[in-house]
């Protein structure tokens, strides 16, 4: 099999990682890859970009199976594209995608099909929301509508920082169209939890539960991230929490799928609060998470090839997916100044070693050169939590580069 992957990130590097197990995979396209992907064997990175492009070098190269990381491509439609032209692909369609595309499309979507979610309201005007937040009760949450790398959400505390972030959203237009409609949604307080999952269109399989690390300081403080770590089975993902989450949101949206007659085969990713009064929806991703996906696929004990082909041939219901009886925790080390404005360019020093996905660096000439704000992430499968955690952060030890920074507290609050 030929296989190409779309993305760059420490995700699609896990990918090819797990994709490369299968023995039928003679050669892994990465487009455009990274410096991790660059070291493998088996991989060659392109660089091609664009829907129409990407079609045209699979079926130039008879590729015979594509694997879409970023939500970018699937909102674009590459899904729909790359069928019409007889090209096997894994993901969402065009119509699908916007569960994570839009936000209003999704609460209107759980709205519809009763997913157990938070209240909100919509805004097109920013004086409306304004006017808002000068009656709501605090904390609340701010939402960016469309796509911001994982950074359009804030939690506002009190009227300045609301005002300061619709602001930024609306009125500066910090994510360029992205955040010119917004959401304002009730402050749900708990635990946050990310069920990935894998559907094709008839039913909806779970993968093992995470937990993600959003905010760059120790004890979740500061701005959000794209994800500064993460672990695996999320110790407060129970067998009572999951019962709770079969029920108010796996169900009712597996009947909104197949409802609206959404072209559906491919990864729905749940980000869901666990509250004092039950399991509510967060947020739809209609892709594999990152870092989640670092924490989750090393668990995998079945073929990831073998489970696509059962998607996409909607014969998921006779697949057994297994995992392994362990744990794991993944940490990412990123640049000095991240998430916001950082350098590039520096020289990372890696002990071969050293378990890692790489995301953000290049390989050019003999050398890893930082090339983003989330640069490498180290990682650790055991038999307990605490011991891959500590594993984890010993890999981390093995890697160095100028303004390196990362979370010293992955996983350790649990």
């Amino acid at each position: 099999m030929k296989i190409l992957i779309i993305g760059n990130g420490g995700r699609e590097h896990a990918i090819a990682c797990k994709i490369s197990e299968n023995k039928n995979v003679e050669k892994i396209y990465c487009a455009p890859g990274n410096g991790g992907t660059a070291l493998m064997d088996i991989c060659e990175n392109i660089n091609i970009m664009g829907i129409d492009k990407l079609k045209d070098f699979a079926l130039k190269e008879q590729i015979d199976l594509t694997i879409v990381g970023p939500e970018g491509e699937l909102v674009d439609g590459i899904v729909d594209v790359f069928k019409k032209n007889g090209l096997k692909i894994f993901g969402p369609d065009k119509k699908a995608s916007m569960l994570e595309g839009s936000k209003t499309f999704s609460k209107e979507f759980m709205d519809r099909y009763g997913v157990k979610t938070a209240e909100y309201k919509t805004f097109l005007n920013a004086d409306d929301a304004f006017n808002y937040i000068n009656t709501c009760s605090y904390p609340v949450v701010i939402k960016a509508d469309g796509l911001a790398n994982g950074k359009g959400v804030s939690i506002c505390n009190n009227y300045k920082e609301a005002e300061e972030t619709i602001k930024k959203f609306m009125i500066d237009d910090i994510f360029k169209g992205s955040g010119k409609k917004i959401i304002i949604e009730e402050f749900l307080e708990g635990i946050e939890a990310s069920i990935l999952s894998i559907t094709d269109g008839k039913i909806i399989v779970p993968f093992i539960s995470a937990k993600d690390h959003k905010q760059i300081y120790d004890e979740n403080k500061g701005p959000n991230t794209g994800g500064m770590g993460a672990i695996a089975p999320n110790p407060y993902v129970t067998y009572e929490v999951l019962e709770d989450f079969n029920e108010n949101i796996l169900k009712p949206t597996l009947e909104g799928i197949k409802k609206e007659e959404f072209d559906y085969r491919g990864i729905i990713f749940f980000g869901v609060m666990i509250t004092k009064k039950g399991v509510y929806l967060l947020e739809y991703n209609v892709r594999l998470g990152d870092p989640e996906t670092q924490v989750v696929l090393p668990l995998m004990d079945s073929d990831l090839v073998e489970l696509i082909k059962a998607s996409l041939n909607k014969e998921l219901s006779s697949f057994d997916l297994k995992w392994k009886n362990a744990y794991s925790c993944c940490v990412v080390a990123v640049s000095e100044g991240y998430p916001g404005n950082y350098k590039k360019g520096f020289k990372i020093n890696i002990d071969k070693k050293v378990n890692s996905f790489i995301a953000g660096a290049t390989f050019k000439e003999g050398d890893l050169l930082t090339n983003g704000g989330r640069i490498i992430c180290t990682y650790a499968i055991e038999n307990n939590l605490a011991d891959s955690i500590d594993k984890a952060y010993k890999e981390m030890d093995k890697v160095h580069f100028h303004g390196m920074y990362f979370r010293k507290d992955i996983g350790k609050q649990y």
